[in-house]
């Protein structure tokens, strides 16, 4: 093994060197700050008009931060809206059969209703 020297200058440099890495590595690990987009990028985001902005806030859809005029929403609650209201894929096929199936269900259901109606009525 060889050994290697440094001067004093050399040594502090690179250790310097090493926790400005270190700092570096540091930040890149931490989590990511909270991103705010303003009301006019949540509307071009959400391809949605003021009014509908609006209604949703109103509603309590989607949360946000007011200062003075300015509207902020976090990016992680517009993620989350869109989240909340994703609807799963489905095979179309199956869908249709469930469908019929339950409209069969319903429609039997009706008759007997109907037909213990009838003798209801009769027995009385």
């Amino acid at each position: 093994m060889e050994a290697i020297i440094l001067s004093k200058e050399q040594f502090n440099s690179l250790t310097a060197s090493i926790e400005e890495i270190k700092t570096k590595i540091d930040h890149q690990n931490k989590k990511p700050q909270e991103v705010f987009v303003d009301n006019q990028e949540f509307l071009l985001l959400m391809k949605i008009s003021k009014r509908t902005a609006q209604t949703w806030r109103d509603e309590g859809k989607i949360s946000f931060s007011q200062v003075g005029n300015k509207i902020y929403y976090k990016l992680n609650d517009v993620e989350d809206l869109l989240k909340k209201h994703y609807v799963k894929s489905f095979n179309p096929k199956t869908f249709n059969s469930n469908r019929n199936l339950k409209d069969s269900m319903t429609q039997f259901n009706s008759n007997n209703n109907s037909s213990s109606n009838l003798i209801k009525s009769k027995e009385v």
